[in-house]
């Protein structure tokens, strides 16, 4: 037989053996499927799945209904799906179809949106540009992972028919970075901001001052930031944001509607600030700087008024750079200031807060002072927290001082998971990823009014923090469960639920190339089923 007919013939049977797998039922790659609607994190409120999917194209639109904000989340969104896409995804403010962002009255509060899916296309809508931008994270997740690439990928782009409806359980979700003890550059708490913003997080609390460095630039005290801000734990460079550097984090955090809260700690955790002013000391020597890792050695001259000249021009400066509401001011660890000088100075920079029309944020020592009308105490403590000290919130909390809750052995990123951990401290306990979720804020301090907790935050202190690398590694996967119990109603919070949910989390810090903690509480490789 001549060559050309052994081919034909071969080709022949191979079509013969496919038809006859076709015949008898043999199944072909299983079509995809989209993600089910009740696979994101946080939780949604309330979740009705039904109808077809919709699937993007090439001929996608996203709309949005006219205004400045509203666009602004439509081209957010568009710069997200193209590059893994392909496709053009033009912002538009005409047609129909598509994907539509759409502002319109609604039971959606401030931050709010219901997004409903089906054959035809995808709506978001919101009272709020806020709300749009949380739902736009909602349809991020419901698409495949690989939708966070940078490169094109296959596809199909599958979202679940169905409609979620969502707000959120507290007004403050918040995360806190020290770039205190070690430095990091704008770049760094930008891509920090857009993993907080997937989680719906909604405040950064930036700790920008510390025995161990100033990190903001103060024109009327320059030393603070030339001097005091290059140093860092270990005797590294340092560093410190000018003013234009802290607008621009602002400027970005806002355009993740994320709201950044500035925190200058005080009167202690000050040796940056008393190493670069001799006048800042009760004897006028200034101690030099310190790379170490204690706390609770330094403190201001309380009977100064010099002290008090430098804290109002400090927080003037830092208030007239910061358009959000709050400016917190410590008041922790300041083990070397009397009680009667720590009430008569907290008192007073209280004031100074009020002055400059922010409202004052303060760890929960503060509940030791008088915390004004209005103010909120962050809550550090641990479950083992002793009953005076815990009994002090709670009467401060039920005397109208608002809480954030900040338990150091339930939700303090930089808390080891096990002992094995190569980052972070141990000294509130080893935290792994159940204890991190598995407790309610509303119930965490007896007695308090339930409307007195603000919402929660995930502090990361760095002590033993120098990278992206290194925060992203404590953060996840421990900060989504704290966006959880910051977002979704108590009656979604359920470990064994919530752990297959996270595990299929994964896979998407992977196509963002986030390197996380896998841990072995949750079930990795599941795909969350």
């Amino acid at each position: 037989m001549r060559p050309h007919h052994r081919t034909l013939r071969l080709l022949g049977c191979l079509l013969l053996v496919a038809m006859a797998a076709s015949a008898t039922g043999a199944a072909p790659a299983p079509p995809a499927s989209p993600t089910p609607l009740d696979r994101v994190v946080p939780a949604p409120a309330s979740v009705a799945p039904g109808g077809s999917p919709y699937r993007l194209t090439r001929g996608t639109h996203i709309r949005f209904d006219g205004s400045r904000e509203t666009r602004g989340v439509a081209e957010y969104l568009a710069r997200i799906l193209r590059p893994s896409t392909g496709y053009r995804f033009p912002v538009t403010d005409e047609g129909a179809g598509g994907i539509r962002l759409r502002i319109a009255d609604g039971p959606f509060g401030a931050e709010g949106y219901r997004l409903d899916s089906g054959r035809g296309g995808v709506t978001i809508t919101a009272a709020r540009p806020a709300g749009l931008f949380h739902g736009v994270q909602t349809l991020r997740q419901l698409l495949p992972a690989a939708v966070e690439k940078d490169s094109v990928q296959p596809g199909p782009w599958l979202v679940g028919g169905g409609t979620i409806t969502d707000t959120p359980r507290y007004g403050w979700r918040g995360a806190m970075l020290d770039v205190s003890r070690h430095f990091f550059t704008v770049g760094q708490v930008k891509r920090y901001v857009d993993q907080l913003a997937l989680y719906k997080i909604n405040k950064l609390h930036l700790h920008l001052s510390d025995d161990q460095g100033w990190r903001i630039a103060i024109d009327s005290w320059p030393r603070l930031a030339t001097y005091g801000g290059f140093t860092e734990v270990g005797g590294g460079t340092g560093g410190f944001y000018s003013k234009a550097d802290y607008r621009e984090i602002v400027r970005y955090a806002a355009s993740r509607h994320l709201e950044v809260v500035p925190e200058i700690d005080l009167p202690g955790h000050t040796n940056a600030a008393l190493a670069s002013y001799a006048g800042l000391n009760c004897d006028g020597v200034a101690p030099p700087l310190y790379t170490g890792t204690e706390v609770g050695f330094s403190s201001l001259c309380v009977g100064k008024e010099i002290t008090y000249d430098f804290v109002d021009d400090v927080i003037r400066e830092i208030a007239a750079l910061t358009p959000g509401g709050y400016l917190h001011i410590g008041g922790d660890e300041a083990h070397s200031t009397s009680h009667e000088d720590y009430v008569t100075f907290m008192d007073r920079v209280q004031r100074i807060v009020q002055k400059y029309d922010k409202t004052v944020v303060g760890w929960h020592q503060l509940t030791g002072a008088n915390p004004v009308k209005g103010a909120l105490a962050q809550y550090w403590g641990l479950d083992g927290t002793g009953a005076q000290e815990k009994a002090r919130v709670v009467k401060a909390a039920q005397s109208g001082t608002g809480l954030i809750l900040s338990p150091a052995d339930r939700v303090y990123l930089d808390m080891k998971y096990t002992k094995e951990t190569p980052l972070g401290l141990s000294w509130a306990g080893y935290v792994e990823v159940r204890r991190s979720y598995d407790w309610d804020p509303g119930a965490y301090l007896p007695g308090v009014p339930g409307g007195a907790v603000k919402g929660v935050e995930a502090p990361m202190w760095s002590e033993t923090l120098e990278n992206s690398g290194h925060i992203e590694f404590m953060a996840f996967p421990r900060l989504p469960g704290v966006a959880e119990l910051g977002w979704s109603p108590a009656g979604t919070h359920d470990w064994e639920r919530y752990k297959a949910r996270l595990a299929a989390q994964a896979e998407r810090w992977d196509a963002l190339g986030i390197g996380y903690y896998r841990s072995p509480q949750v079930p990795w490789g599941s795909g969350g089923r």
